[in-house]
């Protein structure tokens, strides 16, 4: 996430400066006019806070070397001139880049964090620690402005919020609602596991459809290579010499016409269909229908539904403090569940029935229709017996170990039917191919 910093003047013609986060600068730059034309400001400038590369020496010490985020060249040099150094160079990366860390990482930080926390550690000492180790740089920077922002007594709901481009929404949420509580253990080990979970059902999901389809892409591309190119090459021999040609031969020569002649159709059919389909689900509303839809797909869509249900009721679990304060962990289960149609049912049904109507919880999440009868059930009698808390700590390890079980299955299964479907496919080219090489020319001298 960027830093910038805008330097604005009032109606009266005093100087004011202000910073703000954003993820991109063009982001960034229309929060800063929509805030100059909300207060009537004149905009001066606005900066983007970048990293220098600086070489400074104290005395006849040998030279040395560091890194630092500001908004200018200028105030790096001010600030190590202050301490007493002689600047040598500050220079400005060329090519700043910091890709999001990956998932492994930020499941790392919360895991050690979680283990130290129960340990007694102190946070400031854990987050020294963990600065210092950290290989990622992305991510070891920002945990270094974030100790910085603490240190400096900064709300640190608000602090990690502003990092939600590195961490994911959901977890900067939970850990800075960590430092505000008195469990902060218990958040960051209920943090870890929500992770952990999201990433091995991402994994698992990748082995059941994502590298199935991928193995089938690439073979069906290799086939119209092997029928559009390779095998008219030998067969067409033939037709020249006018031999006659075996069914599956022909069959096979017709279609290799067809594809040479419409190159560019069968390869809009190809290529388009699919990033059309990835267009739309970038979009608001293409991703709420793949979401919902998603639901229903066969044997897939269930898994995929009950484990919606796992995370929002593991993470219910771990906000939920009593009846009276239920809207917020709702709220921030449903954004959990990373569903864009499963938030929208019960922010748009279930919470406005809490809130309006007075319902409870179990007949608000059964007016949401995004829970299963066996959730609802349970819930029920969660709600009867003032178990609500427990009873979604169990729902959430009931549905996890279904789904690992039945995803495994799922996984093995599939792999079966490609490794079938490959078997059939090479089964007929060889066919096709042993078909050919039975054809005889001829002779001339035969009639």
């Amino acid at each position: 996430m960027l830093e910038l910093r805008f330097n604005a003047i009032k109606p009266n013609g005093q100087l004011i400066t202000g910073t703000l986060s954003a993820d991109t600068f063009a982001e960034g730059k229309k929060k800063v006019q929509a805030l100059i034309a909300k207060n009537q400001f004149k905009l001066k400038s606005i900066e983007k806070k970048s990293t220098y590369i600086y070489k400074i020496r104290k005395g006849s010490e040998a030279p040395l070397k560091g890194e630092q985020k500001a908004f200018s060249k200028e105030e790096v040099t001010n600030a190590l001139t202050k301490m007493g150094y002689q600047v040598v160079s500050v220079n400005k990366y060329l090519f700043e880049w910091n890709p999001k860390p990956p998932p492994q990482e930020v499941l790392s930080f919360v895991k050690i964090s979680a283990e130290l926390l129960e340990q007694k550690l102190p946070y400031s000492e854990i987050m020294t620690l963990l600065v210092n180790d950290i290989e990622n740089k992305t991510l070891r920077e920002t945990l270094k402005q974030i100790n910085n922002d603490l240190k400096k007594g900064g709300d640190s709901e608000v602090v990690f919020m502003r990092y939600q481009s590195v961490f994911g929404k959901f977890t900067s949420y939970m850990l800075g609602l960590a430092a505000k509580s008195g469990n902060m253990t218990e958040i960051y080990k209920a943090t870890a596991k929500f992770l952990e979970r999201r990433m091995q059902f991402k994994k698992d999901l990748r082995s059941a459809l994502i590298t199935p389809f991928i193995t089938l892409f690439v073979l069906f591309l290799a086939i119209l290579f092997y029928v559009g190119y390779i095998f008219p090459e030998t067969a067409k021999l033939f037709i020249k010499f006018n031999i006659p040609l075996p069914p599956m031969t022909a069959f096979t020569i017709q279609i290799s016409d067809f594809l040479m002649n419409n190159t560019l159709l069968v390869t809009a059919f190809i290529f388009i269909p699919p990033i059309v389909f990835v267009r739309l689900i970038k979009t608001k509303k293409g991703k709420f229908i793949f979401d919902k839809y998603l639901l229903k797909v066969p044997i897939i869509g269930s898994l995929i539904h009950k484990t919606l249900i796992e995370v929002f009721c593991r993470v219910f679990y771990t906000l939920y403090t009593g009846s009276a304060e239920s809207i917020d962990p709702i709220r921030i289960a449903a954004e959990a569940a990373d569903n864009s149609y499963f938030e929208a049912q019960i922010k748009n049904v279930a919470i406005p029935q809490m809130i309006k109507r007075g319902a409870g919880i179990t007949d608000s999440f059964e007016a949401s229709g995004v829970f299963t009868d066996t959730a609802i059930s349970r819930f029920h009698s969660g709600e009867e017996t003032g178990t609500i808390k427990n009873t979604a700590l169990q729902l959430a390890n009931y549905y996890e170990s279904e789904t690992v079980f039945r995803l495994k299955n799922i996984i093995e299964l599939i792999q079966v039917v490609i490794a079938m479907v490959i078997m059939i496919v090479m089964i007929l080219l060889t066919l096709v191919s042993a078909e050919t090489a039975t054809i005889s020319p001829k002779s001339p001298f035969v009639q």
